[in-house]
């Protein structure tokens, strides 16, 4: 696995696993309007640079997220089905893994218990 560097701090780590042909990410902190343009340049330029299978996004650290940061993982998600991947949710904070149910939104995310398990299916 090969670090990545990440031009935002709401990304705290972030790794390419060629093994599974994945980009596992650390998120952190509130994703708003304010600051869901960075995740959205960072997450594209992941994509477009690696083209990866699997987009792992851990969001142990992330207490809450609004709309256009939905938007955002919805836009990611599209970019990867073209590519035939998949994108993943794991370590869910309770907040922000209501938010995805009440918009049923865990219909299209794969979510998972942790990254090994996304890493895994």
């Amino acid at each position: 696995m090969s670090e990545l560097r990440s031009e935002t701090d709401l990304i705290s780590a972030a790794r390419l696993d060629p093994g599974a042909e994945a980009i596992v990410a650390s998120v952190r902190g509130e994703i708003d309007l304010h600051n869901s343009p960075q995740l959205r340049t960072q997450l594209l330029k992941f994509l477009d640079e690696y083209k990866p299978k699997k987009l792992v996004l851990n969001l142990k650290e992330v207490p809450y997220m609004d709309s256009s940061a939905i938007a955002v993982l919805v836009e990611a998600l599209q970019r990867l089905r073209r590519a035939g991947g998949k994108l993943y949710l794991t370590d869910l904070q309770p907040r922000v893994k209501g938010l995805l149910e009440i918009a049923r939104l865990d219909t299209i995310f794969v979510l998972a218990k942790d990254e090994a398990e996304a890493l895994a299916k």
